[in-house]
């Protein structure tokens, strides 16, 4: 059994909702589609895929999302507990655990491909890989990886053609979005305790590329933060990462920062701006829109 302290739980369920790391994609040697392919993946650890994989196993929301955008589904025999998403995808499909893997799950699966994060599983990933099972590490933490990450997976699982399409639309979309004028914002991932998104996390290139300065973006990953701090840094936008903004009314101080006085506070679908994936552009349209207008 593995214990964690209550603190290092919320970081790390709440990392899995998300799937949001601190880290950055594998890196595949070699220039073909054909196999085998050998990489080194996002832990550092050599990984060669003989075949192309037909039984998978997502460990990650993002991963999940990635795998059907790539028209897997029939090779996805496996995925998280908190894989919500597409809906009518993940309904009815076996899962393998939320922040705490069951090795078990996984190897009653056979699955010739584990893809997970090693920034949330590395213990994990590494006990399935003395399992003798076939482990890449994924992990992306900005737009740019993000789009490194899908077209990996599209040469890893021989879907090299439709990972292009997908990578190229990210892309594009991207580059269309009019980032609003300089405001300063502090994004919220959750309340008890208080943790910030600082830099190296997807959410805060996303407030970057949509015109903002994360007030802890010189804070590397997800940092607990006191609550006077944020009133002395008196952020123009709140970002929150949960459904919580009536909430913030009664803390000590907060009523008096620009952003509340201004209205400039909102609740944001953690799915669209944490997770690494085919809809973080529309994270991005969403921020620069609100940041922009305020609606």
């Amino acid at each position: 059994m593995v214990v964690m302290a209550p603190r290092a739980a919320v970081v790390a369920l709440l990392a899995l909702v998300m799937a949001a790391p601190a880290g950055g994609h594998a890196a595949a040697t070699g220039a073909t589609a054909a196999y085998p392919i050998t990489l080194t993946d996002a832990s550092g650890t050599r990984l060669t895929v003989p075949a192309r994989p037909v039984r998978i196993v997502s460990l990650a929301p993002s991963v999940t999302e990635v795998l059907f955008a790539l028209g897997l589904n029939h090779e996805i025999v496996g995925i998280n507990d908190s894989d919500d998403y597409p809906p009518e995808r993940v309904r009815g499909r076996p899962r393998v655990g939320g922040a705490i893997i069951s090795l078990e799950r996984v190897m009653a699966l056979k699955p010739d491909l584990v893809v997970g994060m090693p920034s949330l599983q590395h213990d994990q990933l590494t006990r399935l890989r003395m399992l003798r099972l076939p482990v890449l590490a994924v992990d992306a933490a900005s737009v740019d990886e993000t789009v490194d990450l899908i077209r990996l997976l599209g040469r890893v699982t021989g879907r090299r053609r439709q990972a292009e399409d997908l990578a190229l639309s990210l892309q594009r979309r991207a580059a269309a979005v009019r980032p609003s004028i300089r405001r300063t914002a502090y994004i919220e991932v959750w309340h008890e305790p208080v943790l910030a998104a600082g830099g190296a996390t997807l959410a805060d290139d996303l407030v970057t590329r949509a015109g903002g300065a994360n007030i802890f973006g010189n804070r590397r990953g997800y940092v607990p933060v006191p609550l006077e701090e944020v009133v002395s840094r008196n952020p123009q936008v709140i970002m929150l990462l949960y459904p919580g903004r009536d909430r913030l009314r009664g803390r000590p101080g907060w009523t008096t920062l620009d952003a509340v006085r201004a209205g400039r506070v909102f609740d944001l679908p953690t799915s669209l701006v944490a997770r690494p994936g085919p809809r973080v552009v529309e994270g991005l349209e969403l921020i620069a829109r609100l940041m922009r207008n305020g609606r």
